[in-house]
């Protein structure tokens, strides 16, 4: 059993020596391995820290450019509103005046074609009034052929010319 002793045994420079080699080791990770990482940890979360804040920044100014927009677009509805109105109310004022003209052509037409109807009647009138001469004269000459004075004659024809003014 000596032997398993031997082999159990503790050895106090062993562990000495073991306890060393773990704290120069310790020592070595720490200097050239801790210390490096937490640089490497700090120097990430300070890039880190610095996106949140460019981000940050720029969520900022999209906001004020989405404000500014805003104000913008509610000038140019407001000012498309003006052009409407206006434009609509010179529309009416062009189709007034375009009626207005369309209803005194109509006017100056109707009253053309009453003048020229009128100048028609006229026309009609003198035709029959010429045509009536010329059938009393016909008529006369077949009654002077009857041996009818000229007195008869004209008093004949002066009535029959009245009696025609009058239904005209």
């Amino acid at each position: 059993m000596q032997e398993w002793l031997d082999i159990i045994s503790v050895n106090l420079w062993n562990i000495l020596i073991s306890l060393s080699n773990l704290a120069i080791l310790f020592l070595l990770l720490k200097k050239f391995l801790y210390k490096p990482v937490k640089a490497a940890i700090a120097a990430r979360e300070e890039a880190v820290a610095k996106e949140y804040r460019d981000a940050e920044e720029a969520k900022a100014r999209a906001e004020e450019t989405k404000k500014e927009w805003d104000e913008r677009m509610l000038r140019a509805e407001s000012e498309a509103g003006e052009i409407l109105k206006k434009a609509s109310s010179a529309a009416e004022r062009q189709s007034g005046a375009i009626l207005e003209e369309a209803r005194a052509s109509a006017d100056g037409i109707v009253r053309q074609a009453k003048t020229e109807a009128e100048l028609e009647k006229k026309k009609a009138e003198a035709g029959i009034k010429q045509e009536i001469v010329d059938l009393s004269a016909v008529l006369t000459e077949k009654m002077l052929s009857r041996e009818i004075r000229k007195e008869d004659h004209e008093a004949l024809f002066e009535e029959f010319l009245e009696e025609i003014g009058e239904k005209s």
